[in-house]
């Protein structure tokens, strides 16, 4: 059963202009023309929140029978003896990271007992869940300083999202952590080698030439400390061959400019 206060980002004590509001903002950011028919699950899960709890009459049927099935069904706890099964543990990682206030169970813990990186969250959870879930699990990584498994889901997802798209505007985001991450944390994190396989997994992305330029330099130093002066050179030259191919791109815009 769903949480529909959850859902609206609301207290229990919202008031109706409250619930209004919320409803609003939720239903503004998956309208279709912003994020697309992935989000029609999710609208109509908003919806019917707002239908139930928007009427006096429904709002309390709703919240006595919520407290009924809250006091019967504990669904973590049901997830978490289900140790054997997978996909009820995947489900599990995913509903303690929407729900951070839940403190008896961690998981990073329930995560890396599955496997961690090895653990295949996208086998059991629905593609967009299994993608917000990663993002998530990636941001909580980093927070314990973790930053190459916080990498390693996050190269998994952009790949998905370059395939098809589904995270859209929020997509700047997840590119703007993996950017930060890549450029300024892994470096310290990870040992040269490993640092220049990530660096190369970043490049495959595919992203602007100014943002691959940087990290093509840190490509070239990385190399350089692995003693393969020969790649670390043929990087070098690509960035050189590069910046020669702006340059006559950068003059013939000067010329265009009035004085």
């Amino acid at each position: 059963m769903d949480d529909y206060y959850s859902l609206l980002g609301i207290g229990k004590n919202a008031s109706p202009q409250e619930i209004k509001k919320a409803f609003r903002e939720r239903a503004k950011r998956l309208h279709p023309d912003i994020a697309g028919k992935a989000a029609e699950g999710q609208m109509r899960r908003i919806l019917a929140a707002y239908e139930a709890l928007s009427r006096t009459d429904r709002r309390f049927e709703y919240d006595r029978a919520f407290t009924r099935f809250s006091r019967t069904f504990d669904y973590p706890a049901f997830l978490r003896e289900r140790r054997a099964d997978p996909a009820s543990q995947a489900k599990l990682i995913f509903y303690l990271l929407l729900h951070p206030d839940n403190e008896r169970f961690a998981p990073l813990k329930i995560w890396e007992e599955n496997g961690g990186l090895a653990f295949s969250l996208e086998k059991y959870l629905e593609r967009e869940d299994w993608m917000d879930c990663a993002f998530l699990l990636a941001e909580e990584l980093d927070r314990q300083g973790r930053p190459y498994e916080a990498f390693s889901l996050l190269v998994n997802i952009t790949r998905e999202e370059r395939r098809r798209p589904y995270f859209k505007h929020f997509m700047e985001d997840v590119e703007g952590f993996l950017r930060e991450l890549t450029l300024f944390r892994l470096k310290y994190a990870v040992d040269s080698e490993q640092y220049a396989y990530c660096l190369e997994s970043f490049l495959a992305l595919g992203f602007p030439q100014k943002e691959e330029k940087r990290i093509l330099r840190a490509l070239a130093e990385a190399l350089f400390r692995l003693g393969e002066a020969d790649r670390s050179e043929a990087v070098r030259r690509e960035i050189a061959k590069r910046e020669a191919r702006q340059d006559p791109e950068r003059k013939h815009r000067k010329k265009l400019k009035v004085p």
